[in-house]
């Protein structure tokens, strides 16, 4: 049975509802959502069906996608990866096969029209996206839907990076955008949640929802914290990257750096998110 107790991870509306949510939520009707998958680089999900509405995420090439209803440009659907609902424009999605089977590593890489370096990019893909190869031709791959990525770029679908604290480390200079999740923009909880599916782990998509379900809580203070640990704020969350070093995409910086985390504490409980609520730690990095 789907959580109902969260909105934004709740396919329904008064008019329409996810058919698994029947006898649970109240619809005027109830559909069974259709599977598909991103097809370009990356695009927004909106809270509302318009252009301008307020950006809530972002879905990368591959991420798979439950979609409810197709209207006027948008679909509504949910993000399988993370559980998030809302409005994607049509034009983004595309069939749920072939399935992805390799992984931008790089922090960005292009697409080419030919597995040549010299021809000009058609398209650029960003950490974490997905593609299916059809073949290897050189030292490119050639996706399925078109195009040719550099192989030294992309790993294995599976392949993780457990020490994630050094895939933040890699984003350092990245710009802070509300509601971002590639490598051209992130959020703080963007910025987690990258990281820690870049390791192969599972993370909500928001801070409180990261500090609802991530590790373990760890007593109150900030001694004996270690490389990883997740630092959370209301409405904020940065990660360890030692006993003494903070890493987080904020908007004091308007970008992803590191500073001393009781730099950060002291200037964040007077400007921004008040006090630290909770401190909590993944299993040990490998």
């Amino acid at each position: 049975m789907l959580d109902t107790r969260d909105p934004r991870l709740t396919p329904a509306r008064p008019d329409l509802a996810d058919i698994r949510l029947k006898g649970v939520v109240a619809a005027e009707r109830y559909v069974a959502g259709e599977p598909a998958r991103v097809a370009v680089p990356s695009t927004p999900l909106r809270r509302a069906p318009r252009f301008e509405a307020a950006l809530e995420t972002e879905a990368v090439m591959g991420d798979a996608v439950t979609v409810f209803e197709i209207r006027d440009g948008f679909a509504w659907g949910q993000i399988v990866r993370d559980g998030y609902v809302g409005y994607l424009p049509e034009t983004a999605l595309g069939a749920i096969d072939p399935a992805p089977t390799h992984r931008v590593a790089a922090l960005r890489t292009f697409v080419y029209p030919a597995p040549d370096l010299k021809r000009p990019h058609i398209a650029h893909l960003s950490l974490g996206a997905a593609f299916a190869a059809e073949a290897q031709e050189g030292e490119y791959w050639r996706l399925a839907g078109g195009g040719y990525v550099f192989a030294g770029h992309a790993v294995p679908l599976g392949t993780a990076v457990l020490d994630f604290p050094a895939t933040a480390e890699r984003l350092v200079g990245t710009p802070y955008l509300w509601g971002g999740r590639t490598s051209l923009g992130l959020d703080c909880s963007g910025l987690v949640q990258l990281c820690l599916e870049t390791a192969g782990l599972a993370c909500p998509r928001d801070a409180d929802q990261q500090e609802r379900g991530l590790g373990t809580a760890l007593p109150p203070g900030l001694d004996g914290l270690r490389r990883g640990d997740l630092v959370f704020w209301k409405g904020h969350v940065g990660m360890m990257l030692d006993a003494d070093r903070l890493i987080h995409a904020n908007g004091h910086h308007m970008a992803v750096a590191v500073e001393p985390l009781r730099e950060a504490v002291e200037r964040i409980a007077v400007k921004s998110f008040g006090a630290v609520t909770a401190i909590r730690r993944l299993d040990p990095i490998a």
